[in-house]
């Protein structure tokens, strides 16, 4: 009995230890078009958040520019669904607070809330389509913009004669949609899409 039992612990070999951290992180193809989606996602904010300061803010336009960034962050967000956009519209708004090119920390706020129900309200009433997306992406940047208007002048930074600024930044930024939009969806449509309707 005993001989047997050292034939047995004998045999047993465990295996070697070579794996490494990126040996053992294996993706499954899915998994790796998701991950290039949305790091095609975060390159095309970061890219927009640059045009943005670099270029577009010294160009005006009857007293009023774009907001490319929170164009590019709201098309992302319809076009990605009320789960998966709901939080990007939140992390996102955060991030470009911090980045020094939002007006406040009340942008967050602003974005989140009108970005979110234009969301749900594409999901609700319209069908999925070119239209419907840009349409509810535009309400929310409009939204937005007079949001930011209200609140500027709630806090006395703004004054009243003003609101045609904001106003004609809305519009110019809702322009901006319509060439962005297929960049934008071409991306989305990396890895398949998320949402079910």
């Amino acid at each position: 009995m005993a001989k047997r039992r050292r034939k047995i612990d004998s045999e047993f070999k465990p295996d070697p230890r070579s794996a490494t951290a990126f040996k053992t992180l294996r993706l499954t193809r899915l998994q790796q078009l998701r991950l290039l989606k949305w790091g095609l996602y975060i390159l095309t904010i970061l890219l927009a958040l640059v045009v943005q300061d670099v270029i577009m803010s010294r160009v005006r336009l009857l007293g009023a520019t774009t907001d490319l960034t929170v164009c590019a962050i709201l098309l992302i967000a319809v076009i990605e669904g009320t789960e998966v956009g709901s939080l990007f519209l939140l992390i996102t708004s955060t991030l470009y607070f911090f980045s020094g090119s939002a007006p406040g920390a009340y942008s967050i706020g602003l974005m989140t809330f009108f970005g979110v129900a234009a969301v749900i309200f594409r999901q609700m009433y319209l069908s999925r389509s070119r239209g419907s997306i840009v349409l509810c992406a535009g309400a929310a940047q409009m939204a937005y913009e007079l949001g930011l208007y209200a609140v500027g002048l709630f806090l006395g930074l703004t004054r009243w004669d003003r609101i045609g600024s904001f106003a004609l930044t809305g519009v110019y930024t809702v322009l901006l949609m319509i060439p962005l939009y297929p960049l934008i969806c071409k991306i989305g449509l990396i890895g398949g899409n998320t949402w079910k309707e």
